[in-house]
């Protein structure tokens, strides 16, 4: 299998054995399918809000981080 270097060289020298009506057919089609993907919505960190939350459910939170700061004195 070729590396990509490798591969985009020989594609490089297919396209140029293209007309330029052709290359221009390929471009615009390519661009097409980079703004398709580019498309592809992003995810967020306010997705991951309330996750784990049952875990949490009944816990006084500073009486868990003074036990947990307690913990690091030994």
């Amino acid at each position: 299998m070729a590396t990509h270097p490798q591969l985009q060289r020989q594609i490089l020298e297919e396209v140029q054995q293209l007309t330029p009506d052709e290359q221009l057919t390929l471009i615009q089609e390519l661009v097409a399918l980079y703004q398709k993907q580019a498309r592809k919505p992003r995810h967020s960190l306010l997705e991951l809000e309330g996750l784990g939350a049952e875990t949490w459910k009944g816990i006084d939170p500073q009486k868990y981080v003074d036990e947990e700061r307690n913990s690091w004195d030994g």
